[in-house]
């Protein structure tokens, strides 16, 4: 009777794991939230470690599901929505970051170009001797630069902002600094 109860249980065993399907709704939810992932411009410039694990579960969902292992390819679909679903949200809070970091160094450039330009005055006050002509110059680049960097600001593009802010501060740092290197050092 015990091995007619084995029996019988293995039978119904066998026949439960033949009929498995497999997990077509989760498989297609996670195909579809790596899409997005993929497609969100955000998610991929911030997003770049979740969007590969995404891919990744996404790979190792469709290996389980062809071997017929259908709980564990519906755990790796989890894990693909999960992951995709970090891109996205890393997305959002890196697009935040260079918004909040570029409208940081954007609204400083002005007030750093004016400051040159009264240590510009002062040297030539001081009449050091320095290529006037270029410093001007080169902070009239910067002005046009920031306006530049002020329009890429108001689009959105934060990191041609960002780069463009970069580059006024180097000019002012190196006008400066030319002004500094001249400067006659007092004895002590």
């Amino acid at each position: 009777m015990k091995f007619k109860s084995i029996l019988l249980g293995f039978i119904i065993l066998v026949l439960l794991a033949g009929c498995a399907k497999p997990p077509i709704a989760e498989m297609d939810s996670a195909k579809e939230a790596v899409f997005r992932a993929e497609n969100d411009e955000a998610a991929v410039l911030y997003g770049g470690g979740s969007l590969s694990r995404a891919r990744d579960s996404l790979r190792r969902m469709q290996v389980e599901a062809d071997s017929k292992r259908y709980d564990a390819a519906k755990t790796h679909a989890a894990e693909a929505i999960a992951a995709a679903e970090r891109a996205i949200a890393d997305g959002k809070s890196g697009i935040a970051r260079s918004k909040s970091e570029a409208e940081s160094l954007i609204g400083g450039l002005r007030p750093a170009i004016e400051e040159t330009e009264r240590n510009i005055n002062g040297a030539r006050y001081s009449q050091l001797k320095l290529d006037y002509g270029q410093m001007n110059r080169e902070v009239k680049k910067a002005y046009e630069t920031t306006d530049q960097a002020e329009i890429d600001l108001a689009m959105g593009r934060y990191q041609d902002a960002t780069d463009k802010g970069m580059s006024v501060r180097a000019t002012l740092s190196a006008i400066n600094q030319q002004i500094a290197d001249i400067i006659p050092r007092k004895k002590s």
